[in-house]
């Protein structure tokens, strides 16, 4: 009897053991699989191209400044335009300083692989300011589809084909933040003030509350910060990234509480 206890004892402990260096070989397999959605060099990603558009009539205009009246807003802002103001107010030149990954769970402070704060003045990920005026009240939305007259509908392009899907465009107005991710498709999830998005191809683009970012008053200017940056715990943000270019298009459309266009063009 004394023997068959001892045997048991030692069979207990061995399973001890095996379960111990399972648990362990587990817990390293998933560092290091979360490691891996993270460059190890990020030196060769450079912005090609960024172009910001509305096209959609005479009703929703934007700037980089704040203005008294509506016909002192734009409805177009070039890449150049942007890069400029970035070099100015930011210090760095856009189309020279790589994006590097960082993450963020605020949407406001970026952190690299390692937890350390990256400074909105180091050129890792982009921040600037657009102003929006309508001349209706109405709610903005997002969208993928092009107007009748151009190939102007939002796009991030690359010529690597997965670096769209790690990167993200956020829009905060206010306490609230809407964060535009390429790889989520046409769905839409919340979080508490974050409303995190993706959009379909052009040709199925509807707008609908998937899409929506935030309400505009007549006449009354709204400030909205933009941040592009590539997500680093993203799966596709791996090496394969490197030397990559891309090009950034934004569209937006003005539409009443249905989601219905105020101006009278084509619904999209």
């Amino acid at each position: 009897m004394e023997e068959q206890r001892v045997q048991t004892t030692k069979k207990m402990q061995r399973r001890r053991v095996y379960t111990s260096i399972l648990l362990a070989l587990v817990a390293f397999v998933s560092v290091s699989a979360a490691s891996v959605a993270w460059f190890t060099i990020a030196d060769f990603t450079k912005v090609h191209s960024m172009n910001v558009e509305i096209t959609t009539g005479m009703n929703l205009r934007f700037d980089l400044d704040a203005h008294e009246t509506f016909d002192e807003y734009v409805k177009t802002l070039t890449f150049a335009e942007i890069a400029n103001r970035i070099a100015r107010v930011k210090g760095f030149d856009m189309r020279t300083t790589p994006l590097e990954p960082v993450t963020t769970t605020d949407y406001e402070t970026f952190t690299f692989e390692n937890g350390t704060v990256v400074s909105d003045e180091s050129g890792v990920y982009l921040e600037f300011v657009l102003h929006f005026m309508a001349t209706d009240d109405m709610l903005v939305h997002l969208t993928s589809a092009d107007s009748d007259t151009a190939r102007d509908g939002t796009r991030i392009s690359s010529d690597n084909s997965r670096l769209p899907e790690a990167m993200r465009i956020s829009f905060t107005v206010d306490d609230e933040t809407y964060v535009f991710d390429p790889g989520m498709g046409d769905v839409r999830s919340e979080k508490l003030h974050v409303k995190q998005f993706g959009l379909p191809a052009a040709d199925r683009m509807v707008l609908n509350e998937n899409n929506q970012l935030f309400w505009l008053e007549k006449d009354t200017d709204q400030p909205v910060t933009v941040r592009v940056w590539l997500e680093g715990t993203d799966p596709v943000c791996t090496d394969d990234l490197r030397d990559a270019d891309y090009s950034i298009r934004l569209r937006f459309v003005g539409t009443d509480r249905d989601n219905n266009v105020l101006d009278g063009s084509k619904r999209r």
